[in-house]
């Protein structure tokens, strides 16, 4: 059994942005997951979706299902176990989830406190060991948020995440904000961290080469779908989406002279959620739509070994049946 089943997940807020449309993914127990896409694409929703931490009045309809238990279906109280315990989150601006005016240390401890049933002693000397767990001296548990640097706040929300022996860690864009060198060592401490005490991990991030360099496979979102998944590295290095294509071509490859003298980019912006487009929502921006694409919706297809995409060029390449109706309504 997958420890995280999604199942056919929409999220639709207040006023009607349609921010999650029909998602499905699975996880296994230490397997690492990411998930890609721009600012807008819903990725963060989706994160948010799985531990019921979006806004009061949200629609969210369909099955998440965490060790086999349905979270959407979960009373309160088991919800509030279930954010530590069962899985917990890393966000973005650590400065901004810290409480600025209770020492690091007292954070850390306070879910153990909660969840673990611990001694205030016992909760402050297991702060201690974890934020030595994630390259910090236990003497920094008396320090306030304010006198670390990003990368050290960033480290302590990583100790918070891991307090009460989570089976899933969900990293929302854990490197927001942090310089290149200090972005390498907090991927490499999550990395180390989730394969040593064989961790779940969804990571989300914009830039697919920090996501397949970390993860096992990817998934690509758009318009609040995924439009492909595949084994990590080999969605970055030759995507079957267009869209997936358009974001790894968007960063320069590190010995590829054509990439760093003209680097691709993609125009335009994700649609408004209010008002999706009709047929394949990428379809305003694909260099390659076909005319049926403005009305025709693409689900996700098999695309080989243990990969899927959502594009009617995935299909027409394979020469199966629905392909030869598309290019028979391109003139």
């Amino acid at each position: 059994m997958s420890l995280l089943d999604v199942r056919n997940l929409e999220v639709t807020y207040p006023g009607g942005a349609a921010a999650v449309r029909g998602v499905n993914l699975s996880l296994a127990a230490g397997e690492k997951l990411g998930i890609a896409g721009e600012s807008g694409c819903g990725k963060s929703t989706l994160a948010l979706a799985l531990l019921r931490l979006l806004p009061s009045g949200t629609r969210v309809t369909g099955e998440i299902l965490l060790n086999g238990e349905d979270v959407l279906a979960m009373k309160w109280g088991r919800v509030r176990a279930v954010r530590w315990a069962g899985a917990s989150i890393v966000f973005q601006g650590a400065m901004h989830s810290l409480n600025a005016v209770h020492r690091v240390g007292d954070q850390i401890a306070e879910p153990i406190l909660l969840h673990r049933k611990a001694t205030p002693a016992g909760a402050k000397k297991r702060a201690g060991e974890l934020l030595e767990q994630v390259g910090l001296p236990a003497a920094r548990a008396s320090s306030y948020p304010h006198e670390l640097s990003g990368g050290q706040r960033q480290r302590v929300m990583i100790a918070m995440a891991l307090a009460c022996d989570p089976g899933l860690i969900i990293a929302d864009e854990p490197t927001t904000a942090l310089d290149v060198m200090i972005q390498a060592q907090i991927l490499r401490l999550i990395e180390g961290l989730v394969s040593d005490q064989d961790l779940a991990l969804i990571m989300i991030s914009h830039d697919l080469a920090v996501l397949a360099d970390t993860c096992d496979r990817l998934a690509v979102m758009y318009a609040g779908r995924v439009v492909e998944e595949g084994p990590a590295r080999q969605v970055y290095d030759d995507a079957l989406h267009p869209y997936g294509k358009a974001l790894s071509e968007a960063f320069p490859r590190i010995g590829d002279p054509a990439s760093r003298f003209a680097p691709r980019g993609l125009p335009g912006d994700p649609p408004d959620p209010v008002s999706v487009p009709s047929g394949c929502a990428f379809h305003p921006r694909c260099p390659v739509a076909l005319d049926s694409c403005s009305q025709d919706d693409q689900a996700l297809r098999e695309a080989g070994a243990g990969r899927r995409a959502a594009c009617v060029h995935v299909y027409e390449a394979s020469g199966a049946p629905e392909a030869e109706a598309a290019r028979s309504s391109t003139p």
